[in-house]
């Protein structure tokens, strides 16, 4: 009889700890995974009964944001120096960085007659406005600069380039047509294994330097157990799924 009842004591002590031990991580998110993890989120919520808030934006201003006390629990940057430069300051889970994703630059323009999967327009010339991402905080910014300048194209198109503040302003210009075409991440406009919109030319990877997008666990989430489940969540088939149907690679 004491054994019987000391099980369901354990039992609903359990049961309610379930309960209790539900918690929120808060999210730094690269503008171009916005998509992906917009996917990603509600199916993590639901295998782990944890709360996942998610911010998007230029890795550059996340690294100022960070720098200047924002409470994220993990970052999931556009490239890899930035959540390396974070561990060397000090402000990470040691051991805690991986490469969650390996992005894809696209050269994309809302017009489905405009590319024809080649860079033949870009190389033509004939267009009013070229969008990219600010090179200085964007990660694909500065690998549209790489593809310019390996093209030998980077003077004729100087007064033609828009610059956005991060690659979903940058998508804006173009799906908007204040730019005809713009480099964007395949991300944005590829899902399901296609194309969803518009006409584009996907720029060989030897054109521009790998763009290797690194997650880390930042100190604020050090003993969060969400954090940590979600870093498990990332690295698991379920989000690789999710993560290489908008064109990524693993």
């Amino acid at each position: 009889m004491i054994k019987t009842v000391q099980r369901s004591l354990l039992g609903l002590a359990l049961l309610f700890t379930g309960g209790v031990t539900a918690d929120e991580v808060k999210v730094a998110v690269a503008a171009n995974f916005t998509a992906p993890m917009q996917a990603i989120a509600p199916a993590f919520e639901k295998a782990t009964g944890h709360t996942l808030v998610a911010s998007f934006g230029a890795t550059g201003q996340f690294y100022a944001q960070i720098n200047n006390g924002a409470p994220f629990d993990i970052f999931l940057s556009a490239d890899d120096t930035t959540p390396a430069r974070l561990e060397r300051e000090g402000a990470t889970v040691s051991g805690s960085r991986f490469t969650y994703a390996i992005g894809s630059l696209v050269l994309w323009s809302a017009d489905a007659s405009y590319l024809d999967g080649t860079d033949a327009a870009l190389r033509a010339g004939q267009f009013r406005h070229l969008a990219i991402a600010n090179p200085k905080t964007a990660p694909y910014g500065l690998a549209a600069t790489q593809v310019l300048a390996r093209l030998g194209l980077s003077e004729a198109v100087q007064g033609k380039l828009v610059e956005g503040q991060n690659i979903t302003q940058t998508h804006q210009f173009v799906s908007t047509g204040n730019a005809e075409l713009g480099f964007v991440a395949l991300s944005q406009v590829y899902a399901d294994g296609k194309l969803g919109s518009g006409s584009a030319w996907i720029v060989p990877a030897a054109l521009y330097d790998p763009i290797r997008q690194d997650a880390v666990i930042l100190k604020p989430g050090m003993n969060n157990p969400a954090a940590a489940a979600l870093v498990e969540y990332l690295k698991g088939p379920e989000a690789a799924r999710v993560i290489e149907s908008f064109g990524y690679k693993l």
